[in-house]
């Protein structure tokens, strides 16, 4: 005789035990009580959004199609990227191991060389032009790792400072395609090189990407104590760092605020949220601090995905009405007009959630499409008969590599 197929609440269920946690740590990590997840579980409710089918995957660590087998599933976009590969496999390895063997060019390039190399990685990688930094990031990481072991002594730390900014610029672009191991992996070496740099800022900005990396792994706890850990160090010492400390500071509440967001934890979210706004205030705005855009309008924008992470959609979108976005790099705004079409998403206008990914194409078009929020909405939108004979958002589909 035929063995019943298990329902999405065993599933859940097998997962969550499987994983050693109980209901109510699994409805903590997902934004849910435990009742939510007692009902799921005996299918006395359904779990009807693709957004929470992906997020309880992800915390549970299995595919979708583990929990539920007819849910649609994307389109491999990794030939669209030919660059990630071949940035992944530099990552590979210690880099000291080929640099130690090669033999220098009589000029390998100096601090200020790498420094502005580096400077315009980042304009690209703020333009969200994936395809053109990665390219550009590989012979710039193999340069200053070879000049950094034969430079003399004295020009070694701003060869280490500018190597350090080139492996948070990879970080940062692995981390927005979601490589979230190799990006782990980049910022690892951005803390190794800012120490050997002697720059104490430059360490909490590797920091904060390291923090990113595992935000982006889902490695909530880890990065809230990370975060916290940084901030409680410097924080004290900001008077004798300066401004450019205080940005990254900022940063780190940010990203805490972010991941007690996703814990459900909404007193340390705002509170965190809270520390950024003080440290706002005395950063000001229009600086770019070691690429974190931090200041009074990244404090407001993160206040907006706080609120869409803790399910306050009304709140997200009065909060979000009150922006500009105008000064901000077209990464900064792509990722708002997501967060915006995420409450609209939560409120079931549709219209408007598929608006405001649209616009967001129109900014940054290679964010958007290697974005896995923005393909989570694309597979709620697509769930909804009346949406999905829409050819705008079909055609968004295809580009996004989600079936449609």
């Amino acid at each position: 005789m035929t063995e019943p197929t298990p329902t999405l609440g065993e599933r859940v269920a097998f997962h969550r035990k499987r994983r050693g946690l109980s209901q109510v740590e699994l409805g903590r990590l997902i934004g849910r009580s435990e009742s939510w997840v007692s009902q799921v579980e005996r299918n006395a409710r359904k779990v009807d959004r693709m957004s929470v089918l992906a997020q309880v995957s992800d915390v549970l660590g299995v595919p979708v199609a583990d929990l539920a087998p007819d849910a649609p599933m994307e389109v491999a976009a990794s030939e669209r990227e030919p660059w990630r590969d071949a940035l992944r496999l530099a990552l590979t390895g210690h880099p000291a191991l080929s640099a130690v063997a090669s033999t220098p060019p009589p000029d390998g390039g100096s601090g200020e060389d790498f420094a502005e190399q580096a400077e315009q990685v980042w304009t690209v990688v703020h333009g969200s032009r994936y395809s053109e930094a990665g390219p550009v990031l590989l012979p710039l990481i193999a340069g200053a790792e070879l000049a950094l072991r034969s430079v003399p002594e004295d020009q070694r730390p701003a060869v280490a400072a500018a190597l350090s900014r080139a492996y948070q610029a990879a970080a940062a672009l692995l981390g927005k395609v979601n490589d979230t191991e190799a990006a782990w992996l980049a910022s690892d070496r951005a803390l190794f090189t800012a120490e050997a740099a002697g720059d104490v800022a430059l360490v909490a900005a590797g920091q904060f990407r390291l923090v990113l990396a595992m935000l982006g792994a889902g490695r909530l706890d880890q990065a809230q104590h990370a975060a916290a850990t940084a901030v409680a160090a410097l924080r004290p010492r900001l008077p004798e760092l300066g401004v450019e400390a205080a940005s990254v500071v900022g940063a780190l509440c940010l990203v805490r605020a972010v991941s007690a967001a996703r814990a459900g934890d909404r007193r340390s979210a705002w509170q965190a949220i809270g520390d950024a706004q003080e440290l706002a205030a005395t950063v000001g705005a229009g600086r770019n601090d070691f690429n974190t855009e931090f200041g009074p309008v990244n404090v407001a924008l993160h206040e907006v995905s706080v609120a869409v992470d803790l399910g306050d959609a009304g709140d997200a979108l009065d909060r979000a009405g009150r922006i500009d976005t105008s000064g901000l790099s077209a990464e900064r705004r792509a990722r708002f007009l997501v967060d915006v079409a995420d409450a609209h998403a939560q409120r079931r206008a549709r219209g408007d959630a598929l608006a405001a990914l649209l616009e967001a194409e129109q900014v940054a078009p290679e964010q958007i499409h290697d974005h896995s929020k923005v393909r989570t909405l694309i597979r709620d939108l697509l769930q909804d008969v009346h949406q999905r004979s829409d050819q705008e958002l079909r055609s968004l589909a295809g580009r996004c590599g989600v079936p449609a």
